[in-house]
């Protein structure tokens, strides 16, 4: 016997860190979190480094995430890791962090919670009751193979790795609609961005690229992408290679995609150091812990979010978290049709998340937090932001708590008292009314 826990939380993306941490801090006597990685932070801090979600888009932003989320920016601005920056397409003022510092914030937030961390570590298998109730899990380490048994457990896996083996129902990506595409972000170092600006900037890129697709100069994958600073003088964070038709379930496509990102990401480099005023010198300094993949399976919950409850601004008494980040569908486009598809939620507006899309259906025992929660494609492509998966997990992770001192199941969780845990935390479950600041060092005028 490896472990035994109140709560087994698989991932520790943002949506895990957030759950394993709110689970504990509401009360839940033993929190595993477990990662097969050899630190936390999942996408957070594999490939971004921009929380979009924080602000709806527009001319009168309002800060709709709060409570823990809060709390993890207040550390990276504590240690000046921290600036808002408006997003190049318009989703929103996004708040860019050090991910490298992020790293020591997940493990100080969660050490401080008293949450036992499980790192390389790997999900391999469950065990049942005689009921067909998961009871526990079967991961590989080093040193071969454990089990955790636990009262409760949430999949923050992104990949639905926990409850694909428990059995529950899903919907894999692709199936209806085109899976989003992957992408290998990479970052540029010795960058002159002042000379980058007086040349033109977005503008100018934009057009440098659709300009070499056209002439065939480079072998670019798309005709648009994205650059901006860091928190480290002379370098940008990119998100501009684009690998489509991949099922990032099956190892040996994800695999292929992870080589060919990389090709990409060099292609670039060439392509920013002859064609964009100041990136002659600019050499690329890292790529993504791994490609970065935006859905593969999406659990089927309690309820579905839907295109229509994202731009029908939806409400629910069983919301959990808003939204207002726009659908934003990263196509594998051919023959010139469009990269990226953009709906936005009407007026500035934020929908409702309901607590049902994070319990898997007829599982008392289980919940989802992060990209796997229960959403069709297109709700799913608004929905995905970490500011919207943090706020899942801080959810999760305190009603996984109420149900274990209210001994009862997923399903009847006092949605009232869950919900007035999440307000007394800081969590936003009512649109604002005032306007927030968004400037490059307003982080904490908005926290005041």
């Amino acid at each position: 016997m490896h472990a035994t826990a109140d709560v087994l939380v698989v991932g520790a993306g943002s949506a895990g860190c957030c759950a394993a941490i709110a689970a504990r801090e509401a009360g839940a006597e033993s929190v595993v979190l477990l990662e097969r990685y050899g630190f936390p932070g999942g996408t957070s801090t594999q490939m971004l480094d921009t929380f979009y979600g924080f602000f709806t888009p527009g001319e009168a932003p309002r800060k709709v995430v709060g409570g823990l989320p809060d709390r993890v920016i207040d550390a990276l601005d504590a240690a000046g890791a921290v600036f808002l920056r408006p997003n190049t397409y318009g989703a929103g003022t996004g708040v860019n962090y050090n991910p490298e510092r992020l790293k020591l914030v997940w493990d100080e937030l969660l050490a401080a919670a008293g949450v036992r961390v499980l790192l390389h570590a790997t999900l391999v298998g469950v065990d049942e009751d005689e009921s067909g109730r998961l009871s526990g899990a079967v991961i590989w380490t080093k040193q071969g193979f454990r089990r955790i048994v636990a009262r409760r457990f949430i999949d923050a896996s992104g990949d639905a790795d926990l409850c694909h083996l428990a059995g529950v129902p899903y919907e894999r990506a692709g199936e209806h609609e085109p899976a989003q595409t992957l992408t290998t972000t990479f970052r540029l170092s010795n960058v002159d961005l002042g000379a980058y600006e007086r040349a033109g900037g977005k503008k100018l890129l934009m057009q440098a690229m659709a300009t070499a697709v056209e002439r065939g100069t480079h072998a670019l994958p798309r005709k648009s992408g994205s650059l901006h600073a860091m928190n480290a003088a002379g370098c940008v964070s990119t998100v501009a290679v684009r690998v489509a038709d991949v099922d990032a379930t099956d190892f040996e496509q994800l695999g292929e995609a992870e080589r060919e990102g990389r090709r990409q990401a060099f292609v670039y480099e060439r392509f920013l150091r002859e064609c964009v005023p100041g990136f002659g010198e600019a050499n690329i300094i890292g790529l993504s812990h791994q490609i970065g993949v935006r859905e593969t399976r999406r659990v089927f919950g309690e309820y579905r979010l839907t295109r229509e409850d994202c731009l029908g601004v939806a409400r629910f008494d069983d919301r959990v978290l808003l939204c207002g980040a726009p659908i934003e569908d990263h196509r594998p486009a051919s023959g010139g049709g469009e990269e990226t598809a953009w709906a936005y939620v009407p007026g500035g507006a934020a929908y409702d998340v309901p607590y049902r899309t994070l319990v898997p259906r007829g599982r008392d025992e289980m919940w989802v937090a992060g990209r796997c929660f229960s959403a069709t494609h297109d709700a799913h492509a608004s929905c995905r932001s970490m500011a919207q998966t943090m706020a899942m997990g801080q959810a999760a992770g305190t009603a996984v708590a109420l149900s274990l001192r209210q001994h009862c199941g997923a399903r009847e969780v006092p949605v009232a008292n869950l919900q007035s845990a999440l307000r007394s935390r800081g969590a936003v479950l009512e649109m604002p009314v005032q306007r927030a600041r968004t400037g490059r060092d307003d982080w904490r005028r908005n926290r005041e």
